[in-house]
């Protein structure tokens, strides 16, 4: 064999393989956007629509969270009228004297200021107010969930495209082997050492790969614009990312149970249980009497253009106490009270659900996490070892001291022990993220 040949064939795959990898990666467009985890996680806290929708819940939250609100705060009113007429008059009165006219003006004027204030109704109004704050504070968790949400979802969605591209780098080197192979048959071939059908199936073997690489490229978009969904970004946009998957071996599960307490879900939940709870006594006041000091300064003015009494007009304030008791509506308050309090035993009930749901799914979490790093260290050696294996079995096949069949199990062997061992760090890595989220951890 003619080694400058060689060379020559080798020179062309490694600018096939440099083509290649640019198609891969984006490395050719000019309008792409490189990002950072850090930065993919600013932007999604940034423009997530599901965040805003928690924040303003947060906001009408706090503003409902007020003693006015609660019915604690006294109510004032004013109140004014004016009335104009036109009529026919026309009296008798018992010392004889007759009042005849028609067309008499007149005017009827009213203003008030008026004002009470709750005294007693059961404690109503301070159940009232504390199951408003209570709202609030639910609302500022459910926020601090969906903010963990978030963040667990663009992480997981943002290592999948380290994990598809890292698929598709896998590709390349396998691609270049292939490209490799085909190069040194075709120098046999013009030495007389080597037949088409090698060459055919060489040239198979290399069409095959490289639609692999279509293909994997086609899911590494995909992954891509479920990742600038997340991020509210134009899912036209090109994403270049550059990163690998590491992951905290530092986890601990009886740590990420002993956080589950303070999980922002199983706090909001918390809150649920004592909103139902101060919804009981909310309605058991209902049945006690409510009390209100009224108070009130009125003005009146009537005025006639005829008839006996031409012209009225009184002012002066007035105060009075009013007493309400419920005697009897049906037993209906009675019936929502315990209705009440079954919605406050169903609700501890969804929590006792979701901290057993928890629980489990961390277990399950932590033991996919622990079989993952166990079986990863292995996986990298066994990844190492196979492409030390092709760089091999290719030397030896350029020396005619290995078969095409020898050096496609080679690559057959690196191409599983790569995406085996990316599969395998991925799993790891997102229930890492899954137990950070449980035990509200993410950063």
């Amino acid at each position: 064999m003619n080694p400058l040949k060689i060379t020559n064939h080798i020179s062309r795959t490694a600018t096939i393989l440099a083509f290649v990898t640019a198609q891969a990666f984006g490395q050719g467009a000019t309008d792409s956007l490189r990002i950072t985890l850090d930065e993919a996680i600013a932007t999604a806290l940034k423009n997530s629509y599901e965040i805003q929708i928690a924040k303003n819940e947060v906001s009408a939250r706090t503003l409902l969270n007020h003693y006015g609100v609660a019915g604690g705060l006294p109510v004032v009113s004013a109140t004014l009228a004016n009335t104009e007429q036109i009529s026919n008059v026309n009296q008798k009165l018992n010392t004889g004297v007759e009042i005849s006219r028609k067309g008499a003006e007149g005017n009827n004027t009213q203003a008030g200021l008026s004002a009470g204030i709750l005294l007693y109704n059961g404690n109503r109004v301070v159940s009232t107010k504390k199951r408003l704050a209570e709202l609030q504070t639910q609302s500022s968790e459910l926020l601090n969930a969906q903010i963990q949400n978030t963040i667990a979802a663009v992480m997981t969605s943002y290592y999948d495209v380290v994990r598809q591209q890292s698929y598709l780098s896998t590709l390349n080197t396998s691609i270049a082997a292939s490209q490799q192979r085909l190069d040194i048959l075709k120098v046999r071939q013009q030495a007389g050492m080597a037949n088409n059908a090698d060459i055919f199936q060489a040239q198979i073997d290399l069409n095959t790969l490289l639609q692999s690489l279509q293909d994997q490229q086609m899911v590494a978009q995909i992954a891509k614009t479920e990742l600038l969904r997340l991020l509210t970004l134009d899912t036209k946009s090109e994403l270049a990312i550059r990163d690998t998957i590491t992951v905290d071996q530092n986890v601990q599960m009886n740590t990420v149970l002993d956080r589950l307490a303070v999980n922002a879900d199983v706090k909001a939940a918390d809150h649920q249980i004592r909103i139902n709870q101060l919804i009981v006594k909310e309605t058991a006041a209902l049945r006690y009497p409510t009390v209100r000091l009224n108070t009130a300064f009125n003005y009146s003015r009537n005025q006639s253009g005829a008839g006996l009494t031409l012209l009225n007009q009184s002012s002066g304030p007035n105060a009075g106490i009013s007493v309400a008791v419920p005697i009897y509506n049906g037993g209906v308050f009675k019936r929502q009270q315990k209705v009440a309090e079954i919605n406050t035993t169903s609700a501890k009930i969804q929590k006792d659900i979701m901290v057993r749901d928890y629980e489990a799914n961390a277990v399950r979490m932590y033991q996919t996490y622990k079989s993952s790093l166990q079986q990863l260290d292995i996986q990298k050696q066994n990844y190492d070892l196979s492409k030390q294996l092709l760089n091999l079995t290719m030397q030896r096949f350029k020396l005619i001291q290995a078969t095409i069949v020898d050096l496609r199990e080679a690559q057959k062997s690196f191409e599983d022990a790569g995406f085996r061992m990316i599969n395998i760090n991925y799993a790891a890595k997102t229930a890492e993220i899954e137990l950070k989220r449980l035990s509200n951890t993410l950063e």
